[in-house]
């Protein structure tokens, strides 16, 4: 075992005396591979990420003893399902909604506008007029353009998006966008990281921006959807009661001032059957204005409140790799390729000639 650790240790040594030998050669294959290095460095468009951190509130779903089991088991990374027993939507799944075509197809309207260039654009303009290429991607681009089948959809229409029909070009544009707009959930915390990639800082900030509100916005309308239709649903019931109890206490206000010295039987029979009708009617009333405030009240219980923890800020440092690790890493593949020639490929080549 020792043995054939110091023979690869007198190998490795015998490599690196060899290649110092021929340092010249070594020179020659450093000064081509940075200046490809170079070319690739300076023609790669950098990247910069925003991000946004969000808590969200916990459903009531998950308090007690059931939560807390589950707070256990979610530090082993096990989840027992407990914290959002109330909610089919719950921080697991916010990763797929951000996939989702019809989520990516909504953004295509938000306005943005570049660092250096306050005009507003549409994101989706952005991505086709803004975005940079490196010049070695133009040919894959070209094929893939040639290659591609007929589009007869229409990219949009007039009034906005059809969310029934998207071309091919803002399909491959929402995988583009499912691959930069990202959405991370911590099993253990239940943290929100939101983090948006683009090749402007300004845009990636307002992006990322626009996706927690859009997600909040999202997650709040889902939860209220049954409180809001009941709210709705009472209000119209309570307005149409409080209509009839209107004309109930007319009719009965009316009928007593216009009778009141009356001494007939019949009379007060009548008038108590209108003061009878009238009450029926207040109850009514007075029972669907109660239910209308509770889902009034129900709505504002089941909005979520996300705490934000890190707001959504123009990054300075691109999060790309820098030129310089670039340059570095050519420079190493540079010293491979010297050493894979002078060992193997020469070799193979000059036993080649001579058969």
């Amino acid at each position: 075992m020792e043995e054939n650790k110091k023979n690869n240790e007198i190998d490795v040594i015998a490599l690196v005396i060899k290649l110092m030998k021929e340092w010249k050669t070594l020179v020659r294959f450093i000064v081509a591979f940075t200046a490809i290095g170079l070319v690739v460095a300076f023609n790669t468009p950098k990247i910069y990420t925003a991000k946004v951190i969000l808590a969200p509130e916990m459903s009531s779903g998950g308090l007690g003893l059931a939560s807390n089991l589950a707070d256990m088991a979610s530090s082993f990374g096990i989840d027992l399902g407990g914290k959002s027993s109330m909610d089919a939507i719950y921080p697991e799944i916010y990763p797929d909604i951000f996939s989702s075509t019809d989520f990516l197809q909504s953004l295509f309207d938000v306005k943005v506008r570049l660092k250096d260039d306050n005009t507003e654009r549409t994101y989706i303009d952005h991505l086709k007029n803004d975005t940079k290429y490196p010049f070695w991607s133009y040919p894959k681009k070209w094929l893939s353009e040639k290659m591609k089948p007929k589009d007869n959809a229409p990219s949009g229409m007039k009034g906005g998006v059809d969310p029934f029909r998207i071309s091919l070009q803002e399909m491959e544009i929402c995988q583009d966008m499912a691959k930069t707009l990202i959405c991370h959930v911590d099993k253990k915390t239940s943290e929100i990281t939101i983090s948006v990639d683009d090749q402007d800082p300004m845009v990636a900030a307002i992006m990322a921006d626009t996706l927690q509100r859009r997600l909040q916005a999202y997650i709040t309308d889902y939860r209220t959807k049954k409180a809001r239709t009941d709210y709705e649903y009472y209000d119209k019931l309570m307005k149409e009661a409080e209509l009839k109890y209107k004309e109930k206490q007319s009719k009965y206000v009316g009928f007593s001032d216009s009778h009141r010295n009356s001494v007939l039987q019949s009379v007060n029979v009548h008038e108590q059957s209108l003061q009878s009708k009238m009450s029926s009617a207040y109850e009514v009333y007075a029972t669907m204005s109660k239910m209308r405030d509770q889902a009034k009240a129900k709505i504002q219980e089941r909005t979520p409140a996300f705490t934000m923890i890190q707001s959504a800020k123009m990054p300075y440092k691109a999060s790309s790799r820098s030129r310089l690790a670039t340059l570095l890493i050519f420079i190493l593949l540079g010293c491979i390729a010297d050493a894979a020639w002078i060992t193997f490929i020469r070799k193979y080549f000059r036993k080649t000639k001579k058969e």
